[in-house]
């Protein structure tokens, strides 16, 4: 019996041994920033974690907060929608490269309206969050919607409260279109609306437009799809009205130029028939002069694994996988400019 007792025991420390082996080996890597990417960073840290032997914590706070994060290297990547400047990133010490594709859409709550039935013009909007257009049978309105039910109801522009990438897009697709637009509110993560009601985040956005009637806000599409959110058709720069699918992302896709510093390029009302009007990358900050080495190695391994990986899963999520050029170009920049005690962090190829 005492045998048998200590061949289970023995057992037992080497089951026990094992396992905290297994946990030293786990390496964690801390994110904050974008909501907008959120839920694919969330599917990526899953499926990554057995492949990697990385595990990701990554909180979605907005844009802005992820800027602010990686600027006090208080985490290992900052996440933003908006790209930084050429000279906001030297100044922090700062590299950013695009991590997915992704694409913003209207959402609405209109007694009697279904998804994609409303037809808007970036024009229209524009009016509407200047409160120009006040009520959703306004003429200019039923004029571009004849056979949609458009109520004698106010209409409730919705926005972020908080710092925002998703805003920073927003607010570039309607300064593109309308003058006053750009001259009254203009660009950023955060801006003063003339009018309307602020939300925190993606969820907070949707959260109000859904229970209040004559509500209209913007998220991204990824949002809206999984959570079935009523969503409009936009009138694009070829003048053709389109709804957001994958296949109006790819095709505004197919026109960015990534050959602009810093990959900070724009899909914000490109040309093409079949161009989704507001389609942007998503970005990652991380410090050309990492203090730990190793964590700042395994931010890369993580992405680096989610390029190799993880674009059936970003599309199923309705986000719109990098080409393989520009993720070949990120590794390249990664090798080139990431350094550690005057040494490269990632191998150039």
């Amino acid at each position: 019996m005492s045998n048998r007792l200590l061949a289970l025991a023995a057992g037992l420390v080497i089951t026990i041994s094992m396992t905290s082996s297994g946990h030293a080996q786990q390496a964690t890597i801390t994110g904050a920033g974008a909501s907008f990417p959120n839920p694919l960073y969330q599917k990526w840290a899953e499926a990554a974690k057995e492949g990697t032997g990385i595990q990701l914590n990554y909180q979605s706070v907005g844009s802005g907060a992820g800027q602010s994060q990686i600027r006090n290297r208080t985490v290992d990547f900052g996440a933003s929608d908006a790209p930084m400047t050429a000279e906001q990133l030297q100044e922090t010490k700062l590299m950013q490269f695009p991590s997915t594709m992704g694409s913003i859409v209207a959402i609405v709550n209109i007694p009697g309206v279904e998804s994609n039935s409303l037809r808007l013009t970036g024009e229209l909007l524009s009016d509407i969050y200047l409160g120009k257009i006040t009520k959703w049978n306004d003429p200019r309105l039923a004029e571009l919607n004849p056979g949609v039910p458009l109520p004698n109801l106010a209409i409730a522009p919705v926005y972020r409260a908080d710092g925002s990438g998703t805003t920073f897009v927003w607010v570039s697709y309607l300064s593109a279109v309308s003058p006053d637009f750009q001259k009254r509110v203009g660009v950023g993560t955060s801006v003063r609306w003339p009018t309307g009601a602020g939300a925190r985040g993606n969820e907070g956005v949707a959260g109000t437009v859904r229970n209040v009637r004559g509500a209209i806000g913007y998220v991204e599409y990824a949002y809206a799809h999984s959570n079935n959110l009523v969503t409009t058709q936009l009138r694009n720069k070829a003048g053709q009205f389109v709804t957001p699918t994958p296949e109006s992302f790819q095709a505004a896709a197919a026109n960015a130029d990534w050959s602009v510093p810093d990959f900070a390029a724009t899909v914000v009302d490109t040309h093409g028939e079949q161009s989704w009007p507001i389609v942007t990358p998503t970005f990652i900050l991380v410090p050309t002069d990492p203090r730990d080495a190793t964590r700042a190695q395994n931010v890369m391994k993580f992405f680096d694994w989610a390029y190799k990986n993880g674009d059936q899963i970003a599309a199923s999520l309705d986000y719109v996988p990098l080409p393989e050029a520009v993720e070949n170009a990120v590794r390249a920049a990664w090798a080139e400019r990431i350094r550690a005690d005057g040494k490269p962090v990632w191998p150039a190829n």
